[in-house]
């Protein structure tokens, strides 16, 4: 009985989570003629994730909207979604001039779009890094404790365009030469975490999260403190980058790329949660 009512919980999460998928709609910032429409991808920012850890992916991408306009004399639109593809039909009206998310993520749907975006610079987290480590992780009570252990255990993927949760962690288990078998594509942390709960013990299951996700599953109630345990990383890949329609002129480029590079107040800081601001895309390799 305790089983099916937990596979219940993950069937109604699921049910839930695409739910909001399809009605995330987010009323855009600014006006409706701007120069420049600003679409925003990034996981951290405020209407894109919850607000259940105080000071945490809550990222306030009006700001850096009027910090353009104040530095360029460009009017700025910003609009937030998950998809490229299903902003551009929508509330961007067809408009990306800068783009920002996470790397991969932005990459896959501007080629799915027929885009051309050019990387213009990095933000780096609150801790300076701009890169990110997909995480496997198993149930508190499994006999695993490196990935060394996971001989003949399922793994729970991320999907395909987030490079954390499926082409690192993928590599790194290549590179151990273990045997694993592919379980379920999971759209999101929170559904991977609540499967591997659901399916408990009896299951050997290895779950992928992103690094960033971590601190929200128990924020947001999705799990419980020190119900999973991380056994592994991966490779660390890019995180949050900024692109810009390759369309631009060199003039809008460079005038993008200067701004950017100028945020250094303590204001703006705070309301993206970063400290060291934006760097040069590809300036920075390693985590600080």
């Amino acid at each position: 009985m305790q089983r099916k009512l937990m596979a219940l919980s993950l069937a109604l999460f699921t049910l839930v989570i695409n739910m909001q998928a399809l009605v995330l709609g987010v009323e855009p910032y600014g006006p409706k003629d701007a120069e420049w429409t600003l679409v925003v991808m990034d996981p951290m920012a405020a209407p894109l994730a919850c607000d259940c850890v105080q000071g945490y992916a809550q990222r306030k991408y009006e700001r850096l909207a009027d910090y353009l306009t104040e530095k360029t004399g460009k009017t700025v639109r910003v609009v937030w979604s998950e998809s490229l593809t299903k902003a551009l039909a929508e509330e961007a009206n067809g408009k990306a001039h800068i783009v920002i998310g996470k790397d991969s993520v932005v990459r896959h749907d501007a080629k799915v779009s027929k885009r051309d975006l050019l990387p213009l610079a990095q933000l780096t987290d609150t801790k300076g890094s701009i890169m990110q480590r997909g995480l496997f992780v198993v149930l508190k009570d499994d006999p695993a404790v490196t990935l060394l252990d996971c001989e003949g255990y399922t793994i729970l993927w991320g999907p395909e365009d987030c490079d954390e949760k499926s082409a690192a962690p993928r590599q790194t288990l290549q590179e151990l030469e273990l045997d694993v078998k592919d379980g379920n594509e999971c759209a999101s942390c929170s559904i991977a975490a609540k499967q591997l709960m659901a399916d408990g013990l009896e299951k050997k299951q290895v779950a992928v999260i992103s690094s960033y996700a971590a601190p929200l599953l128990e924020g947001c109630g999705t799990i419980k403190k020190g119900d999973l345990r991380v056994i592994g990383d991966s490779d660390e890949v890019p995180f949050i980058s900024l692109f810009v329609d390759a369309n631009l002129g060199k003039s809008e480029h460079d005038a993008i790329t200067q701004s950017l590079l100028q945020m250094k107040s303590e204001e703006m800081l705070k309301a993206l949660e970063t400290r060291d601001g934006f760097v040069l895309y590809g300036s920075q390799k390693k985590s600080q």
